[in-house]
């Protein structure tokens, strides 16, 4: 296995005021990666240290959710799903209604709540969720998905609290470097911890909890910040009407416009 070497943030004193609702965490990806399942190996490490609940995302199903209960990893009441019915970065970065909804009915039907886990739809590299949202979010990526993908990079890869690569045992099943892989998150992050994670390897599933104890220990005296890992990196919309097949959007140019994108069936997809 990889070596492991984050730091648990340790909490301090601060003088602002300790927070009132649970903490939210948001657990952001690609599809494939292992975000379901990461999710469930949490659920069954902390249920009996804290009281927490799950929010999932999926465009038209309620798949996610699925899993998780059939999993048995927490009372099937606590794991709400949202259908965005569009792209899945719509829902927690443009338009966080949805998920915001959910989790306050959530926190209000179970409280005291101590966190709330919200799992974004399967998106690609650049989607992150907004600060209005979560309070703090880990992007996970996957062996299986190639080697060279943190060298892709994104907001989520460089900036999110903590990156995740993934499934580390398939390494050499498909032929990836995994050492060289968490090398070189840890090099496009700047020091922002990475963990290196299989649900088989118990060592790399305590240093996740731990993260995740340590953040919500921090943000219970009122110390943590949130931070957001940037706007989304323009991407192309395809669009049967446009002179040129579609067009480019960048986030960065909306000054916090919300993003739209056309209804399904419309010849336009995100």
């Amino acid at each position: 296995m990889p070596e492991n070497s984050i730091t648990a943030a340790t909490p301090t004193a601060a003088s602002a005021p300790q927070p009132v609702r649970a903490m939210r965490l948001g657990v952001a990806g690609p599809v494939g990666t292992g975000k379901s399942s990461l999710i469930a190996t949490l659920c069954r490490r902390l249920a009996h240290q804290v009281s927490l609940a799950v929010v999932t995302n999926d465009i038209y199903t309620d798949e996610d959710a699925r899993f998780l209960k059939s999993a048995g990893v927490l009372d099937p009441e606590r794991i709400r799903p949202v259908e965005t019915g569009a792209c899945p970065h719509t829902a927690i970065r443009d338009d966080v209604t949805a998920n915001l909804l959910a989790a306050e009915d959530l926190e209000a039907d179970f409280a005291p709540l101590d966190l709330v886990v919200i799992e974004s739809g399967g998106d690609n590299l650049t989607a992150t969720f907004s600060p209005a949202l979560v309070d703090a979010q880990l992007f996970v990526l996957d062996v299986a998905g190639g080697g060279d993908v943190v060298r892709k990079g994104g907001p989520g890869i460089a900036r999110a609290d903590l990156l995740v690569v993934n499934k580390t045992d398939l390494g050499p099943h498909v032929g990836v470097d995994v050492d060289r892989m968490v090398r070189e998150g840890r090099e496009a992050r700047d020091g922002r911890p990475v963990v290196a994670l299989s649900r088989h390897d118990e060592a790399s599933v305590d240093m996740l909890v731990a993260w995740v104890l340590g953040t919500l220990a921090t943000y219970r005296t009122g110390a943590h910040v949130a931070v957001d890992p940037g706007p989304m990196a323009p991407h192309f919309h395809a669009d049967e009407g446009h002179p040129d097949g579609g067009f480019v959007h960048d986030h960065a140019a909306d000054e916090g416009a919300a993003h739209q994108h056309a209804p399904a069936g419309s010849g336009r997809y995100a």
